[in-house]
């Protein structure tokens, strides 16, 4: 008996914020579908396996995606998908968040995706094929309290995917916008929501391999459809 291919065999998928959580989780899915992934991180160093390429990135430097983008396209290719996934989370009120962190905030979360967007897709659009995923979240269209540098900083992602979206109608290109709610990774061991009313224990989170899951269902999807936006959520309230 013939085995099916592999869903992504021959494509390259290049994926941010992939040392850890979310990021981490899609770059494993999307590899284990066949492709060959381009892992980015400011906290990787540089290596290479078995259809992976590992290399140091730190996505809030335009001149550092610049170099990095110029020398994946150079050695791999141009990617056929593109997640942006990098992220910073904190939770603080208002008054008490300061510049530095709503700054790094912004830098990661939104500027990071725009820059990696912009270096790469006049050349997918000149291409005529490709598909962009975005990694958003609840926070990009509700507005939790505490969660000031983060909700401001998806609720732009979201309108820059949007924005995006509409400028690439009809060129090839495929837009999705993933927004999952709390998904238990890293991210929340500085919080530890499991002692502090009101917080979502983690036992009841989403896993970072749902959102992975849900990454693979848009991008293995046949040329003709768009899987436009994908919300998740945990079952239990």
């Amino acid at each position: 008996m013939v085995s099916a291919p592999a869903p992504l065999a021959a494509k390259v998928a290049l994926v941010t914020g992939a040392s850890r959580g979310i990021g981490l989780a899609v770059a494993d899915e999307l590899r284990a579908a066949g492709a060959h992934v381009v892992r980015l991180a400011r906290s990787l160093t540089d290596g290479a396996a078995e259809r992976e390429t590992i290399l140091r990135c730190d996505v809030t430097r335009p001149d550092d995606v610049d170099r990095v983008l110029a020398r994946v396209q150079a050695e791999i290719g141009v990617p056929d998908i593109v997640v942006s996934s990098a992220g910073v989370f904190y939770v603080k009120p208002f008054a008490e968040t300061t510049p530095a962190e709503f700054m790094e905030t912004i830098g990661v979360n939104l500027t990071g995706p725009f820059l990696v967007a912009r270096a790469l897709l006049p050349k997918l659009v000149q291409r005529g094929t490709g598909h962009m995923v975005t990694i958003g979240s609840s926070s990009d269209h509700i507005p939790y309290a505490g969660n000031s540098a983060y909700v401001a900083s998806k609720y732009g992602l979201r309108g820059m995917h949007e924005v995006m979206a509409v400028e690439l109608a009809n060129t090839g290109v495929r837009t999705t916008l993933v927004s999952p709610g709390a998904v238990d990774t890293d991210m929340w061991n500085a919080i530890d929501p499991d002692t502090k009313p009101g917080f979502r224990k983690r036992k009841d989170m989403m896993r970072a391999e749902d959102v992975a899951e849900a990454v693979l269902f848009a991008v293995t999807r046949e040329a003709r459809l768009t899987v436009t936006e994908i919300r998740l959520a945990p079952s239990k309230r």
